[in-house]
């Protein structure tokens, strides 16, 4: 499922992740929880970033973006305290920006302040674990802290889950992605 994720993206024109992260996530392989969302939310960052006008190399990109985030386990998001959701959109802000542990001390800044960000839009939310809707809460703060720090402006709709009957432990209305919540 990444070797078509990947294709799909590097093919892909929209700048809106948001549509991108739901194509990617429509795949037949693409269960309703695991890891390999950890994957997609920041490919589909690094694809809108790319098409919105972001100086990378995609390809290159989304190698740097599978190698990471096959690091973050599955369950992360109960047993780490850090959901690997939020913590690809860090990663994203980490290799559009070229930071790394040792170098550029705004860039390293803005990828912890990103992931931050991220978590607590999912932590405000609450649990059990729901990897679409975290997926979509990583995703919503990524492209307005991309717009203010970076000035890079991609494009985002209205979020309607369509997986919330897959999901057993829905939180339903409580979801603001939850169909009857608008």
């Amino acid at each position: 499922m990444i070797q078509e994720a990947t294709i799909i993206c590097l093919n892909e024109k929209s700048k809106n992740p948001i549509h991108i992260l739901k194509r990617l996530m429509a795949h037949e392989e693409c269960p309703m929880h695991s890891p390999v969302h950890h994957y997609l939310v920041g490919a589909s960052l690094l694809t809108a970033f790319k098409n919105a006008g972001g100086d990378i190399e995609l390809d290159v990109a989304l190698e740097k973006m599978l190698e990471r985030s096959k690091n973050v386990p599955a369950g992360a998001c109960g047993l780490w305290g850090a959901c690997g959701a939020g913590v690809s959109s860090g990663m994203f802000i980490s290799i559009v920006s070229g930071a790394g542990p040792l170098n550029k001390p705004r860039e390293w800044g803005l990828a912890n302040m990103m992931t931050s960000k991220s978590l607590m839009a999912i932590g405000q939310i609450g649990g059990p674990r729901c990897c679409k809707r975290d997926s979509y809460l990583s995703v919503i703060s990524a492209v307005e802290f991309v717009k203010k720090h970076l000035g890079i402006e991609m494009e985002l709709d209205k979020v309607l889950c369509t997986d919330y009957h897959r999901n057993q432990t829905c939180l339903g209305i409580k979801c603001p992605f939850h169909p009857l919540k608008h």
